[in-house]
């Protein structure tokens, strides 16, 4: 059987301890369940916190078997959430700890992925040479990089990048907020490769460095042991996390000439663009209501291929 999921994590060269963790296991009907964790919270609180995230998150998707994958992700975020805050409350010497994370159900039998994502841990989407950002970083921060105010460069060497505002453990309730959890769906097809990972990676390396290794032809175990590497010699200031998932079957011919594309540049959607659906005219990354042309026809939307959507917006690709 191909190689299609491996996770490596490390410490780095300044952190005492570990408080990343990793999902990376297979579930029924041939689906992998993949993600990055990261505790937040001082010595030892934000180890126990990515250690509940990863016990349940695991637990409740295990049992799912075949669901609403969107709403089983969400479910679990919850009750992770409810478990970190219930014992945050008992233990004073863990008042402070929460936990970031970015995980997906993925399916390679449908090509198909569904992943939930709070906090500054990343997805990415390696396609056609192209590596795209999936999920967003909830930081100030990194609102600015992604919203094209800032720089990758700019950005990684800002000195609030890590202050983010939204994790699992910071309030008791996250169902009161219904865009606290980032949710969406992509095609995962033959040829791609997903990197989840957190920001003691992208804090040391940037996109160009990543890509790189992940389009050498080494062992995903390799890969991830490269890209932990490379991120301590570049100063390893926080633990580190890679999982790294790519599609069992190779793209053939036919499916690459159809994926070709004029500029193979992928980029995030306008803020103002206004999607027509069921519900009306709306903004899919605000939700608002939308300013300007309310159909797909009237933007010209044509140009566009849709990579990914959800709650953060649409990823699409030029034609």
């Amino acid at each position: 059987m191909a190689e299609t999921f491996f996770g490596l994590t490390d410490k780095g060269r300044v952190r005492e301890n570990n408080e990343d963790a990793v999902l990376a296991q297979s579930l029924a009907g041939g689906r992998i369940l993949a993600g990055a964790i990261d505790g937040v919270g001082g010595y030892n609180g934000g180890e126990v916190a990515a250690a509940i995230a990863k016990e349940v998150v695991a637990e409740q998707v295990s049992k799912a078997g075949n669901a609403d994958w969107t709403k089983v992700l969400s479910n679990a975020f919850i009750a992770a959430n409810d478990r970190i805050y219930a014992e945050k409350q008992q233990r004073k010497d863990m008042a402070d700890m929460s936990c970031v994370l970015t995980v997906a159900v993925i399916d390679p039998t449908q090509n198909k992925l569904w992943y939930a994502h709070v906090g500054d841990t990343r997805m990415y989407l390696l396609r056609d040479g192209s590596l795209i950002k999936i999920s967003k970083d909830h930081s100030f921060v990194g609102f600015l990089e992604d919203s094209g105010r800032i720089t990758e460069e700019a950005a990684m060497k800002h000195p609030k990048r890590n202050e983010i505002n939204k994790a699992l453990g910071f309030g008791g309730d996250i169902r009161l907020q219904a865009d606290y959890i980032e949710t969406g769906e992509s095609p995962f097809l033959p040829g791609d490769v997903l990197l989840f990972c957190s920001d003691g990676l992208t804090d040391m390396l940037g996109s160009d460095e990543i890509k790189a290794v992940l389009q050498t032809d080494e062992s995903l175990k390799q890969k991830c042991s490269r890209l932990i590497a490379l991120a301590n010699e570049h100063g390893g200031k926080d633990n580190i996390t890679a999982v790294i998932v790519q599609h069992p079957k190779k793209k053939n011919s036919q499916q690459r000439h159809q994926a070709q594309t004029g500029s193979a540049r992928y980029r995030k959607c306008s803020t103002t663009l206004g999607i027509t659906t069921t519900a009306g005219s709306r903004c899919l990354h605000t939700g608002a209501a939308a300013e300007g042309p309310a159909s797909l026809d009237e933007m010209g939307i044509d140009r566009w291929r849709i990579v990914a959507t959800g709650t953060s917006g649409l990823v699409v690709n030029e034609r």
